[in-house]
Parts: structure tokens; sequence; C-alpha cells
């Protein structure tokens, strides 16, 4: 457990991202509230929100890697990346894709996690973490986490069209490094990325569930 400077750090960092989140996810409510539903315009209207508040998750990279928190750097940086990953590669250059059918699923998904993570790690790091914010913690992962990455998923594959026609970020010959670099056929791989890595967090994290909630009774002497 952090003390000191270093926690008083912490709770300011994750008192900061629960009330963005929860700021992006009343946003989100009542957008969706206004327009009957739909949720067209919403990412577009977002879009600065979740720049700051999906990119401030490096931070958790930069405590692993200080060791202000005990956790595993690369893990940590391989949770965080796909999402910022879309955010900055493929939502904020691909705007044609805001209104793509995956976004809400993955926005619902991101805001919901973060802001019962957030506020969980913020309570943790206070010791008054009550039985059922656990509980939401490592329980709603199991609907949340296969929507986000559908969203995800869903978002690249509309995106390929437009980078395929618009050459967005790829490089041909010649050109003064002699390198070639196609950004629509790195997309594509991306998908191989979710298939192999998904499967990994998930059961990390059903791993993690049947440790915390359900942790081991010592044997009867």
């Amino acid at each position: 457990m952090a003390s000191g400077i270093s926690k008083a750090w912490l709770i300011l960092y994750n008192i900061a991202m629960t009330a963005g989140w929860l700021f992006i996810g009343i946003e989100m409510f009542q957008h969706c509230k206004s327009n009957d539903g739909n949720y067209h315009g919403m990412y577009s209207k977002l879009e600065k929100h979740i720049l700051i508040f999906q990119t401030g998750a490096l931070m958790e990279v930069i405590h692993a890697l200080t060791g202000i928190v005990r956790s595993n750097p690369m893990l940590t940086l391989l949770q965080v990346s796909s999402r910022i990953f879309l955010v900055l590669a493929v939502l904020y250059p691909i705007p044609q894709v805001h209104d793509a059918f995956g976004v809400p699923f993955l926005l619902t998904a991101w805001t919901v996690t973060e802001i019962v993570r957030y506020l969980y790690y913020t309570l943790a790091l206070l010791q008054a973490v009550p039985h059922v914010l656990t509980w939401l913690r490592y329980t709603l992962f199991i609907v949340l986490y296969p929507m986000g990455v559908f969203g995800e998923l869903n978002t690249i594959y509309n995106s390929l069209p437009v980078v395929k026609e618009n050459r967005i970020f790829s490089i041909s010959m010649p050109n003064p490094w002699n390198i070639i670099f196609n950004y629509y056929y790195f997309l594509i791989g991306t998908f191989a990325v979710y298939i192999i890595y998904f499967p990994q967090l998930y059961f990390h994290m059903m791993a993690q569930r049947r440790k915390v909630l359900n942790p081991s009774k010592p044997k009867a002497q």
C-alpha cells in the first residue's frame, strides 16, 4: 500500500479519473435521452473528454514502473493499450467512424468499467471499500469486457474502407526512408492481436475474481 506523498497522489489521481468518467457517463445518458436513444453525434461531442481520460490511463503504467503500485507494468500496458490505440489511432484520425455501430458498445463498456474501477481504487486507498463495489469490480467485466472488445473490433472494421481509400498513415515508395507501410493491413493485423490476447486477459481476470471473491479457506487442523 502506498504511503505519504505517493498515496496522496494516487488518491487524487483516482478521484479525478472517477469524476472524469462519471461526467462522460452522465453526458452519454443525457445525449441519448435528448435524442430518443439515438447515439449519433455522441462520440464527437465527448471526444475531447475521452481523449483526456483515456490517455490518462497511461499514468497507471508509470505507477507500475516506478513501484508506486504493485502491478505488472507489461500487463498494465497491455490492458490500457487497446483503448488508447482506438482513441488515438482510429477514432481521432478517422472521424467517419464516430457513429459506427460498435462505438456505443465500446463507450458503454469503457465508461462503466472505469467508473467502478477508479472508485474501487480510491476507496481501497482509504481502506473503505464496500463489498458491493468489490463484487461489481470483479463481476461486471464478465459482460463489459466482451462488449468492449466487440465495439473496438467493429469500429476498426468500419474504419478499413476509409483508411484504404484515403491511404491514412500509409507510406509508399519511393521515399527518403525506403520503407513501405500500409495502415490498412496493419489494422487487419490487429484482429489477430485481439484473438491472441483477449482470452489471456479475460481468464486472468476470471482468476482474479475467484481469488478475491472466493478466497480459499484455511484447512481445519
